[in-house]
């Protein structure tokens, strides 16, 4: 394989190296770590999220001190579903480039407070978690690169029902007494406008057909194949998703496929994490394999990498 296939001067991904120790002499490489790193080695804080119930400020910041980090970089990402590849990706250049040893990545989720318990498209899927790691220097690279991108001209497809300034707007207007109607937005209240709709088969054949070629443009540029993966995590959207990008990337049959949807729901930014930590914890996945993992969702957008597993 060429050693040139990760876009920097390292080897393949498919080579034998540590990950999660510090860096050699060839330089800075980022890989996931074991998550034992104590709050003082942590140098910065992602938190991949949409549901924190505060517009400001961040969550990081606040998880940071809590854990013991104050004074660290904390910032929050919001890109949903793949939000949680997208801060993998944002730390491992951190890593990289020298501004942050260790950085601690969050994906987490409460879905059920955006979540009309009425709307049968969604309320029986969306759940609540939380899965966290730290990237650091390895002697190897650990993440290869990410393919990564977005497409606004869905924007609409999993959207809140309403605009935060629009539903101040009618609750001001009810308080006044007025007669206010919810229906362009399929709600009845304030409430049902805040939470989350889907246009569940538009979404399905955008990630049926459109997630495949991000996935194998992963395995790519990482320079091995599908037969060199030890584990494929895909986001946890819907298992009919998760079975057809199997069997677009012709993964062989004794590759693991996280499908922990029907335990967990889908719990968006978490569900990437979760996922790895479960197969992990089962044996089910092997430590210091390399797993290919892809996150997309609301916005829509994408997010995949190969990495090897702590």
């Amino acid at each position: 394989m060429d050693p040139r296939a990760l876009g920097h001067r390292d080897p393949p991904l498919g080579a034998r190296g540590r990950v999660g120790r510090r860096h050699g002499r060839g330089g800075r490489r980022a890989g996931p770590a074991d998550g034992r790193d104590l709050p003082e080695q942590i140098g910065a804080v992602i938190c991949a999220t949409v549901t924190h119930p505060f517009a400001t400020p961040a969550a990081a910041p606040l998880l940071a001190t809590r854990l013991g980090a104050n004074g660290v970089p904390a910032f929050d990402i919001s890109a949903a579903c793949a939000g949680y590849c997208y801060a993998i990706s944002l730390a491992s250049d951190m890593v990289r480039g020298g501004s942050a040893e260790h950085v601690l990545v969050v994906g987490v989720e409460k879905l059920s407070s955006v979540t009309d318990t009425s709307d049968r498209g969604t309320a029986f899927i969306f759940g609540d978690g939380a899965g966290a790691t730290v990237v650091s220097p390895s002697d190897e690279p650990g993440i290869g690169p990410t393919v990564w991108g977005s497409d606004g001209e869905k924007w609409s497809t999993i959207q809140q029902r309403l605009g935060w300034d629009e539903i101040l707007r009618r609750w001001e207007a009810e308080d006044a007494g007025q007669t206010v109607d919810w229906s362009d937005a399929q709600a009845h209240d304030a409430r049902s406008a805040s939470t989350l709709a889907m246009a569940g088969q538009s979404v399905f054949r955008w990630a049926v057909w459109g997630m495949a070629p991000v996935a194998q443009q992963a395995i790519d540029k990482a320079g091995i194949t599908a037969a060199d993966l030890d584990a494929f995590i895909p986001h946890q959207a819907n298992m009919r998703i998760v079975d057809a990008m199997v069997k677009q990337l012709g993964l062989p049959e004794d590759i693991p496929v996280a499908r922990d949807i029907a335990e967990t729901g889908n719990t968006s930014a978490a569900s990437v994490p979760l996922a790895t930590e479960r197969m992990l914890r089962e044996g089910e996945a092997p430590r210091g394999g390399l797993a290919l993992q892809i996150g997309f969702g609301a916005g829509l957008v994408y997010a995949a990498q190969v990495v090897r597993l702590p």
